[in-house]
Parts: structure tokens; sequence; C-alpha cells
């Protein structure tokens, strides 16, 4: 049996990669969506997730229950380990990741594939400003960031996310359908 493939998703804040990966998820069947650990409060929109306090996810970092983690913007996240239970089954899973957390993720999954999701810098701070998450100065820094280039030697597909999102979603299902279907 085939192993799954990790589709790590990246972009900068406010590309819409919450967006592209649910309509993904449900465009592309069996199609596993990643639900990350996240020191974020319950509830605050954007992608499911598991909220835990900055105590409990050092507890799990040390108890090796994540296979990938990261800090970024003042937060922690998580890819559980628990996801090569779907790869072991051939089944791919698609997370939402961190640039700088690209290369440990290449490393731990043996079948890892990127989806860098691209806007422009107007369109980024369009969106950044109508979630309303963000303060001027928060958005400014985020999109200084956004530029930022990947690491070399990955395996990645580009995609931009300036048009309608249903055209982007269906690109993006385009160019992650299984290899042989």
């Amino acid at each position: 049996m085939t192993s799954g493939r990790l589709i790590a998703v990246v972009g900068p804040s406010g590309v819409g990669k919450d967006s592209v990966m649910q309509g993904v998820a449900a465009a592309v069947p069996g199609l596993h969506l990643v639900r990350r650990v996240i020191t974020r409060a319950p509830d605050l929109g954007g992608e499911d997730y598991d909220a835990v306090s900055e105590t409990q996810f050092e507890q799990l970092a040390d108890d090796g229950a994540f296979a990938v983690h990261w800090g970024a913007h003042g937060l922690h996240y998580g890819i559980p380990r628990s996801v090569k239970y779907q790869l072991n089954k051939g089944t791919d899973c698609l997370a939402n990741f961190s640039r700088k957390a690209l290369q440990a993720g290449a490393d731990e999954f043996s079948s890892f594939v990127v989806l860098n999701i691209t806007a422009t810098p107007e369109t980024l701070a369009a969106r950044l400003s109508a979630r309303g998450r963000e303060t001027e100065a928060d958005i400014a820094r985020r999109l200084a960031e956004a530029q930022k280039p990947l690491p070399d030697g990955l395996n990645v597909i580009t995609l931009s996310n300036d048009g309608a999102l249903c055209q982007t979603i269906a690109r993006a299902a385009q160019l992650l359908q299984p290899v042989g279907v």
C-alpha cells in the first residue's frame, strides 16, 4: 500500500488558507483535513482546532504528541502525531503549516508536498483588515513577512488566491488529485 501524502498548506496571513483548505477537503473525496492543536482561545473562527494552554501544549510536546510543532505570532501550533495513522492507510492529509516548520515536516513525513497559496499585498491587507483580529501594526508586520521565501528542495505547488474562491478551490483540487487518478 502506498503511504498518503502530507500536504502542508502555507501562505501569508490573510491569503485564505482556511477557506481554501475547507473547500478542497469538500471537493476531493477521501482527503483528510488535519485538526491542529493551538494555544489560542477556543472558538475564534477560521479553522477547527483544539485549543490548549501553553502549559498543556508544552506537556503534549514533551510527551511526543506532535509530529511537528512550532511557534508563530505569539502562539504555538502542533500537528498531532496521530496524522500518521491516516497517512499509513494511504490517505492524503491536508494540514495548515508555517513556512518555518516546512523543513521539519519534510524530515518527518516521507511523502510531503507544499501547497503555497499566494495573493497580492492589496488582497492580503484587505482580508486582514476585514477579519478584525489584528491591529494596523499587526497587519503591517504580517504583510512584511508575506514575501519570505520557502526553503529550497521541497516539492512545492504554488496557487494564487486573488480571484474567486470557487476558482481557487477548483484549481487546488485539480493540482492535488492523487497520483495516478
